[in-house]
Protein backbone atom coordinates (compact mmCIF):
# COMPACT_ATOMS: atom_id res chain seq x y z
CA UNK A 1 0.00 0.00 0.00
CA UNK A 2 2.88 2.34 0.83
CA UNK A 3 4.42 1.78 -2.62
CA UNK A 4 1.12 2.57 -4.32
CA UNK A 5 0.79 5.81 -2.36
CA UNK A 6 4.34 6.85 -3.27
CA UNK A 7 3.71 6.08 -6.93
CA UNK A 8 0.53 8.18 -6.95
CA UNK A 9 2.29 11.11 -5.26
CA UNK A 10 5.15 10.87 -7.76
CA UNK A 11 2.72 10.86 -10.71
CA UNK A 12 0.91 13.91 -9.31
CA UNK A 13 4.23 15.75 -9.01
CA UNK A 14 5.17 14.71 -12.54
CA UNK A 15 1.82 16.02 -13.79
CA UNK A 16 2.56 19.35 -12.11
CA UNK A 17 5.91 19.52 -13.93
CA UNK A 18 4.25 18.78 -17.26
CA UNK A 19 1.51 21.34 -16.60
CA UNK A 20 4.07 24.01 -15.76
CA UNK A 21 6.00 23.08 -18.90
CA UNK A 22 2.98 23.52 -21.12
CA UNK A 23 2.07 26.92 -19.69
CA UNK A 24 5.51 28.53 -19.15
CA UNK A 25 7.31 28.68 -22.45
CA UNK A 26 8.89 32.13 -22.01
CA UNK A 27 12.63 32.62 -21.41
CA UNK A 28 13.97 33.44 -17.97
CA UNK A 29 17.40 34.02 -16.43
CA UNK A 30 18.52 31.54 -13.80
CA UNK A 31 21.50 32.27 -11.59
CA UNK A 32 23.11 30.20 -8.87
CA UNK A 33 26.30 32.06 -7.95
CA UNK A 34 27.64 29.34 -5.66
CA UNK A 35 28.06 26.87 -8.54
CA UNK A 36 27.84 28.90 -11.75
CA UNK A 37 29.49 32.16 -12.71
CA UNK A 38 27.19 32.86 -15.65
CA UNK A 39 23.41 33.01 -15.80
CA UNK A 40 21.51 30.35 -17.68
CA UNK A 41 18.87 31.66 -20.07
CA UNK A 42 16.31 28.97 -20.86
CA UNK A 43 12.59 28.39 -20.83
CA UNK A 44 10.94 28.40 -17.43
CA UNK A 45 9.63 24.88 -18.00
CA UNK A 46 13.09 23.46 -18.67
CA UNK A 47 14.54 25.04 -15.54
CA UNK A 48 11.57 23.90 -13.46
CA UNK A 49 12.02 20.34 -14.74
CA UNK A 50 15.76 20.47 -13.94
CA UNK A 51 15.06 21.52 -10.34
CA UNK A 52 12.43 18.76 -10.07
CA UNK A 53 14.95 16.19 -11.32
CA UNK A 54 17.57 17.36 -8.82
CA UNK A 55 14.99 17.05 -6.03
CA UNK A 56 13.98 13.54 -7.08
CA UNK A 57 17.59 12.37 -7.26
CA UNK A 58 18.36 13.93 -3.86
CA UNK A 59 15.26 12.31 -2.36
CA UNK A 60 16.23 8.91 -3.70
CA UNK A 61 19.77 9.30 -2.40
CA UNK A 62 18.60 10.34 1.06
CA UNK A 63 15.83 7.74 1.23
CA UNK A 64 17.94 4.79 0.14
CA UNK A 65 21.03 5.46 2.21
CA UNK A 66 21.74 4.33 5.75
CA UNK A 67 19.43 1.32 5.95
CA UNK A 68 21.16 -1.83 7.14
CA UNK A 69 19.69 -5.29 7.04
CA UNK A 70 18.61 -6.66 10.40
CA UNK A 71 18.21 -10.23 9.18
CA UNK A 72 21.64 -11.30 10.43
CA UNK A 73 21.11 -9.81 13.89
CA UNK A 74 17.48 -10.93 14.31
CA UNK A 75 17.97 -14.36 12.75
CA UNK A 76 20.44 -15.57 15.36
CA UNK A 77 18.99 -16.71 18.67
CA UNK A 78 20.96 -17.58 21.73
CA UNK A 79 20.59 -21.16 22.89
Amino acid sequence: MKVLFRAIVFLVMLFAVLYVGINNTHLIDFSFPVLMKEKIRATAALLYFAMFAVGVVAGIAIGSGGKKSRSSADGKKKA
